[in-house]
């Protein structure tokens, strides 16, 4: 099935652009902190929609979605992800974030149950109260700096962003160079975006509803994460009850770009199993 490109509506009034790929179970794919549904990278969404009916989703702010400078909340976010499947007439879906995706991941679980098959929290926490910080400068260096070239921009955030294995590998640098090429293809996202979701996430806690989730859980993890450091995935683990934890091998928080192959496999797996 080729990709179908959308737009619903939120309950607030925004415009969210999505799009469908694929054949199968439905999946909602949640980008995180300032990324549009483009921050998937085609070798992990070529692989998902074989096996998946996928929808891939420009959280507000992001991409081709509305760009509001006011606040929101996670769980406002949720109810975003809510909205695209109820415009696509899709009533039960399998979700699968990642970081701050994976937050609100956990609130839509939480606000949606009878909606949620499968749940994939990827680089992801529980909000601050129980979670293990990362580094202030790691997170420092996701913010654009006033001034800075988009492109060096974009260096120094997936310096961070990516394992050390992938940084130092030629296909791990072929693989930044190309999207830092395509970068100018697509919509900009704005300052206030930043903001307005890192505002967001400082006012997210999940830990003390974890237990409330009864979807079929997997939390995968890097444990070379600078971003949201892997002890958090035991937190979660912990949590939850009856959930499931890969670890990816010396891969960061751009897991998913790291190791698609063995990303959509694990999910593939664990989803398949899902009901």
């Amino acid at each position: 099935m080729a990709a179908v490109r959308n737009f619903a509506e939120s309950k607030d009034g925004l415009k969210l652009r999505y799009e469908i790929r694929g054949d199968g179970e439905p999946v909602a794919l949640i980008m995180g902190f300032s990324g549009s549904g483009r921050g998937w990278g085609e070798p992990f969404l070529k692989l998902m929609e074989q096996r998946f009916r996928i929808f891939v989703i420009d959280n507000r702010g992001t991409g081709e979605s509305d760009k509001p400078d006011n606040e929101f909340t996670l769980g406002d976010m949720a109810a975003d992800i809510a909205a695209v499947l109820d415009h696509a007439k899709t009533p039960r879906a399998h979700i699968f974030g990642i970081s701050m995706g994976g937050m609100i991941a956990q609130e839509f679980a939480l606000a949606y149950p009878l909606r949620t098959r499968g749940l994939v929290l990827g680089c992801t926490n529980c909000g601050a109260s129980h979670s293990v910080p990362a580094d202030p400068a790691a997170i420092a260096n996701l913010i654009p700096a006033p001034g800075m070239d988009p492109i060096e921009q974009a260096r120094r955030a997936f310096s961070v962003a990516c394992g050390k294995a992938f940084l130092n590998s030629t296909k791990g640098q072929a693989i930044l160079d190309q999207a830092i090429a395509e970068m100018g293809n697509y919509p900009v996202t704005p300052m206030h975006t930043f903001m307005r979701q890192g505002q967001a996430i400082g006012g997210f806690d999940s830990f003390a509803r974890l237990g409330q989730i009864k979807s079929p859980t997997l939390i995968i993890h890097g444990d070379d994460d600078s971003i949201v450091p892997y002890p958090n995935a035991e937190v979660l683990q912990g949590a939850i009850k009856g959930s499931k934890k890969h670890t990816l091998k010396a891969a960061g928080h751009m897991f998913f770009w790291e190791a698609p192959e063995e990303t959509v496999r694990v999910a593939i797996d664990f989803l398949s199993a899902a009901k």
